[in-house]
């Protein structure tokens, strides 16, 4: 039985009730994503420093290629969402066929470009021992793109249906069981035989549970759709529905590509901000990678408020109402500054208790607490930003995000990081600073754009206006 939709609802409370019930579980499965990687960590660290070391070295590899394929398919974020807005469940089940079929192509590309990377590696200097346990677990690793992003796209669907259980189910279950075969793998256990694994074992973990995870979603889209993703026959059709067609595959990449683009450039600018660190020394990189993961926890729960208010807006704009999808729009702004206000008051009044949980090195703690005093500046201006990507993919406008991030980080953000680090001699106070100030100026350009995008008397384009 296919979940309504409704996309006209009572303006005040009840639209702030159902923004929220769909931005919650969207937020714990993204805190849950980001955990399973703090669990493997955890585990690594306590089995060999060479392999926690290779482990996040072969995950920086990992991401900074699969996220150009994440955007890809994050394409259908934008037109899913309004398709069913619109009642166009026929074209919706198109394109999240057009979505699979993109997550199978984009990943196998992505792993075959992974598996060139470990070339990296060796002219980049890193040590022997850490870099041949890195090329091991990136080979290994690597066969779980496709299946990541094919949970992607089956989550993308799930959401837009306002399905999201089996999202929580799996992300809970999932960390259960990752946690577990961290454990037995990584450490091995004698009494069966079986030997310690080391990085191996992280990797073969974390895989497992990718493909299990795209199986939970998969059957949650079936019983979504008992036809499957080409989905069931309309009333009066005696035939299926036909598979994605070109045009389909094209307009989710019209809408993707700049999402991958903004997604890489994410990537880089905190990759280079990583780099600039390391060359500062071991203490600023320590607390520059502890500042870091803290901060990637709180923007976890600001992409899960983004993905709902991307929904929301979808919905809205497939059913013409563009007030509605600028009202909308704001309600997730105000959520996700909230949000990120209480984790910025949490940043402020308790540093070197979040910092003391990755390390008791009192040197680390002190290099790491005024990073996040200055993260804590950034909270309000990256959760925007987040949310900001969310109701322009929604609106259907994700150039605006890709511009919006090079203009913010690179053109602005990167030129205070050098001069505060290096020519007012602030180091990695300075680079944080930059960084902030990066991130302030794309938020308030994605949310002048949405602004401008929403305004009364815009022509809304959707694709049921789009030649084929």
């Amino acid at each position: 039985m296919k979940p309504s939709v409704t996309v006209r609802e009572d303006a005040g409370g009840s639209e702030l009730r159902a923004q929220i019930g769909l931005a919650i579980p969207l937020a714990l499965q993204q805190l849950g994503f980001q955990l399973m990687g703090t669990v493997d960590a955890a585990w690594l660290g306590r089995y060999d420093d060479t392999a926690l070391a290779a482990a996040g070295v072969g995950n920086n590899l990992l991401f900074a290629i699969s996220s150009i394929g994440l955007g890809l398919v994050m394409g259908l974020d934008s037109v899913i969402p309004q398709a069913i807005g619109a009642g166009r469940y026929a074209d919706a089940r198109r394109y999240l066929h057009a979505g699979l079929r993109l997550a199978v192509l984009a990943g196998l590309a992505a792993t075959l470009i992974v598996f060139g990377t470990p070339l990296v590696l060796s002219l980049a200097g890193v040590a022997e021992d850490v870099a041949s346990e890195a090329r091991v677990y990136v080979y290994l690793r690597a066969l779980g793109i496709v299946p990541f992003l094919l949970s992607v796209a089956l989550r993308s669907y799930l959401a837009a249906h306002n399905v999201t259980r089996p999202l929580i189910i799996a992300v809970v279950v999932g960390n259960l069981a990752n946690a577990v075969l961290d454990f037995v793998l990584i450490f091995g256990v004698a009494a069966i035989g079986l030997p310690p694994l080391g990085v191996i074992g992280a990797a073969a973990a974390t895989v497992t549970v990718q493909i299990v995870i795209v199986f939970v979603y998969l059957a949650s889209v079936r019983a979504l759709d008992p036809d499957g993703p080409q989905g069931p026959k309309q009333p009066g059709d005696a035939s299926p529905l036909p598979p994605s067609t070109r045009a389909d595959l094209i307009e989710v990449l019209r809408f993707g590509g700049p999402v991958a683009g903004q997604l890489f450039a994410e990537v880089g600018i905190f990759g280079v901000a990583t780099v600039i660190a390391a060359s500062m020394g071991t203490l600023p990189v320590a607390g520059h990678t502890i500042a870091l993961n803290l901060s990637s926890f709180t923007f976890a729960v600001a992409v899960g408020v983004g993905a709902a208010t991307s929904v929301r807006v979808g919905h809205a704009i497939g059913a013409g109402d563009l007030a509605l999808a600028r009202r909308r729009g704001l309600i997730g702004f105000a959520m996700g500054l909230g949000v990120m206000a209480a984790f910025a008051v949490m940043f402020v009044s308790a540093p070197r208790l979040l910092a003391s949980v990755f390390t008791d090195d009192p040197a680390v703690i002190a290099a790491a607490v005024p990073l996040l005093m200055i993260a804590a500046l950034f909270q309000l201006s990256d959760g925007a930003q987040a949310i900001g990507a969310g109701a322009l993919r929604g609106l259907g406008d994700t150039r605006a995000t890709l511009i919006g991030n090079l203009i913010g980080h690179y053109a602005i953000g990167l030129g205070i990081s050098l001069g505060l680090a290096y020519g007012a001699g602030m180091g990695a106070r300075g680079l944080w600073l930059g960084l902030s100030a990066g991130l302030t100026v794309t938020a308030l350009y994605l949310l002048v754009r949405f602004l401008a995008g929403t305004r009364p008397g815009t022509v809304i384009r959707t694709r049921s206006e789009t030649p084929r």
